[in-house]
């Protein structure tokens, strides 16, 4: 039961500033700078959970549960690993493309011999995420 509403209050709990904007009682810089800090100490909160797992090193009894204890948060950071590898490749992949593609176009609007040479170009874009999918699988083949 609390493994389904332990995302939906930390995602009410992120959201609190923007109720406060929706309802115009926060506007402008204020609001920004409370959704801001919001976020900002709800990763860190995360960072310090990441790091400094002590509720699973207290309660271990012998050695063997605490190599298992450590061994799953390791597999854990490598999933992490993997998730942004993908992630941040997509969003590269997609600012990339954002800028090639549109200019492509207009070169190839005005002559026609461009083409192949703007192909290249947005293709390039493309690959970056490709090479974020590709770490991903090296990251996860190690797993």
């Amino acid at each position: 039961m609390y493994i389904f509403l332990m995302p939906l209050l930390i995602v009410i709990l992120l959201s609190l500033p923007a109720v406060n904007v929706i309802r115009k009682a926060q506007t402008g810089k204020k609001a920004k700078n409370a959704l801001l800090f919001n976020i900002a100490s709800f990763f860190g909160v995360l960072l310090l959970a990441t790091i400094l797992p002590i509720g699973t090193l207290v309660s271990a009894e012998d050695g063997a549960a605490v190599t298992a204890a450590v061994s799953g948060g390791s597999a854990g950071l490598g999933y992490i690993a993997a998730a942004l590898a993908v992630g941040l490749g997509s969003i590269g992949c997609g600012i990339a493309v954002a800028a090639a593609a549109p200019a492509a176009i207009g070169a190839v609007s005005e002559e026609p011999k461009a083409f192949s040479k703007a192909l290249i170009f947005v293709a390039l874009g493309e690959g970056v995420a490709l090479y974020g999918f590709l770490i991903a699988f090296m990251i996860l083949g190690k797993l």
